[in-house]
């Protein structure tokens, strides 16, 4: 059987998949804290349920207090929505409210770079440190 694999080990990336239900009751500066903590370690994390706008405002206010030249170079951030005729409710649509159900992958500057983004896909290359 082979030897389970350490977090820490230099031969890989680690992905955090974060279901929407993990961040479903946290308050905004939790889902931060929660998101950049992963992206400091060097993770990519995948939310499953995206941020709402405010939210994201938050977590780019916040990451970039927190930059810095020889710790932490910051975030790359891609969104994209599903079907917004399929998850959108009818009030919704007509109070012009935008839906967080979206995947985002969020992980650090210095090691993702999105190579293809449409409604569909996101294409990003991934390194190690």
């Amino acid at each position: 059987m082979p030897e389970a694999k350490h977090p820490d080990d230099e031969d890989g990336v680690q992905i955090d998949l974060v279901s929407a239900e993990r961040l479903a009751d946290k308050a905004t500066m939790e889902k931060v804290r929660t998101i950049l903590d992963g992206v400091r370690e060097g993770n990519i994390v995948i939310l499953e349920e995206g941020l709402t706008p405010d939210e994201e405002s938050r977590l780019i206010e916040v990451t970039m207090t927190e930059i810095s030249p020889d710790e932490f170079n910051g975030i790359e951030i891609e969104t994209y929505p599903r079907s917004e005729a399929a998850d959108a409710s009818l009030l919704d649509r007509l109070m012009g409210t935008e839906s967080t159900k979206k995947l985002t992958v969020i992980g650090p500057a210095n090691q993702i770079e999105t190579l293809h983004k449409d409604e569909n896909l996101i294409s990003a290359l991934v390194s190690r440190k």
